[in-house]
């Protein structure tokens, strides 16, 4: 942690209930939530080192859109798993190796996505594909 963001969520600790709210809207510059002063500390501390080291990864942040609309759960992939899916009266079988491949006729590709385009033809998404993503019970 560098030595500013340190200093500044030090800070956090020392501040009053109203200059929490005008940092709140000075680093994100969204409405302030109506929550405690320390919930607002805590948040501004996760704000502050998500700017300072990027915040949650592309892949985080459409798992926790999923899960928060509740209409879909995507299983996620794991060295070693074999995914089979039958299309046009052909079985495919994808492996997924140890480096995060995915092995399918042969070859090494970066997603599913990319295996489920080349056996279908067009764009599919790779975890539907290959049944990884499903409607969430209701």
């Amino acid at each position: 942690m560098s030595g500013d963001l340190a200093s500044q969520l030090a800070r956090l600790e020392e501040m009053s209930s109203a200059d929490l709210k005008s940092k709140w809207r000075a680093i994100t510059g969204k409405p302030v939530p109506r929550v405690s002063p320390s919930l607002m500390r805590l948040a501004l501390a996760w704000e502050l080192q998500a700017k300072a080291y990027g915040g949650l990864s592309r892949r985080t942040q459409q798992k926790l859109n999923q899960l928060a609309e509740g209409k879909t759960r995507t299983s996620d992939v794991a060295p070693g798993m074999r995914l089979i899916r039958e299309w046009n009266g052909a079985v495919h079988v994808a492996e997924v190796a140890a480096d995060g491949a995915i092995r399918w006729n042969g070859k090494d590709w970066r997603s599913l996505s990319e295996v489920a385009r080349e056996i279908t033809g067009t764009r599919w998404s790779g975890p539907a594909f290959f049944g990884l993503k499903r409607k969430a019970a209701a």
